[in-house]
């Protein structure tokens, strides 16, 4: 158990109040280059899960959908056509920097109607309860200070029947295949990140925090803990990566 003065950053133990800092500076720094950082780490596999995460998440057409940590607008330009114009999506990411890229990005692509950006804290939602049909959240809840509160405020915006989509990192089934992404993650990965963005720091840390990130069941814990119910889990790639998804009920 962390003490209740730390928290985890990496592998490394920090105070609790210095975290969102250091994870802001991570993100800062890899901001430009995050889809290029989510290629090297998923070789590239990571668009099909995010297109197959939004394809079974059950949002429909009018719905309002909140998609934190969000900031580069990949789960958003995806669920766009999904809520198309009588639905909306409000992206919430807690790193300016990581929100103007993803903004940038797709008013580029002409998608600006029906969007909303907003900096804010996962952990301190700034909307009123039951707001939301749906929320998201695709490779962000690892580098969340106090998921436990940041699960509960989720559950507090949601609607009645409302569910909460979460895809993220997780432990791989296979023992062969779990020694092979490894030796990917901590040897090749923060070389890759130095040769293509000046920046191996960033890069080990992100391998790291997938590491002490809770695995498929206790996340599901968790979730249930916060109060959702039919909490499912469907792995992906074995188990690289896992889609929980928990309703408001």
């Amino acid at each position: 158990m962390d003490n209740p003065k730390t928290t985890h950053f990496g592998f490394r133990d920090v105070p609790v109040g210095e975290k969102q800092k250091l994870v802001g500076q991570v993100f800062t720094s890899v901001a430009r280059n995050y889809d290029l950082m989510n290629d090297l780490m998923s070789f590239g596999v990571h668009r099909l899960w995010k297109r197959h995460f939004v394809a079974v998440s059950g949002v429909r057409r009018g719905d309002r959908v909140l998609d934190l940590a969000g900031g580069t607008g990949d789960i958003a330009a995806l669920l766009k056509p999904v809520v198309g114009d009588e639905g909306e999506v409000v992206v919430g990411d807690i790193n300016a920097a990581m929100l103007g890229v993803g903004r940038d990005r797709l008013t580029d692509r002409g998608l600006v109607a029906g969007l909303r950006w907003a900096q804010m804290n996962a952990e301190m939602l700034p909307f009123p309860d039951n707001h939301f049909d749906a929320i998201t959240i695709a490779f962000g809840l690892r580098n969340v200070t106090d998921k436990e509160k940041a699960l509960v405020d989720m559950l507090r915006v949601l609607k009645p029947g409302g569910r909460l989509l979460v895809l993220e990192f997780s432990k791989v089934q296979s023992p062969l295949l779990s020694r092979l992404y490894d030796v990917h993650s901590f040897k090749v990965l923060p070389r890759l990140g130095k040769l293509f963005a000046n920046d191996a720091d960033s890069y080990r840390y992100l391998a790291e925090s997938i590491r002490k990130h809770p695995d498929q069941g206790l996340l599901k814990d968790m979730m249930l803990r916060a109060g959702f119910g039919h909490v499912e889990v469907r792995n992906l790639t074995n188990g690289i990566v896992a889609i929980h998804r928990g309703y408001k009920l």
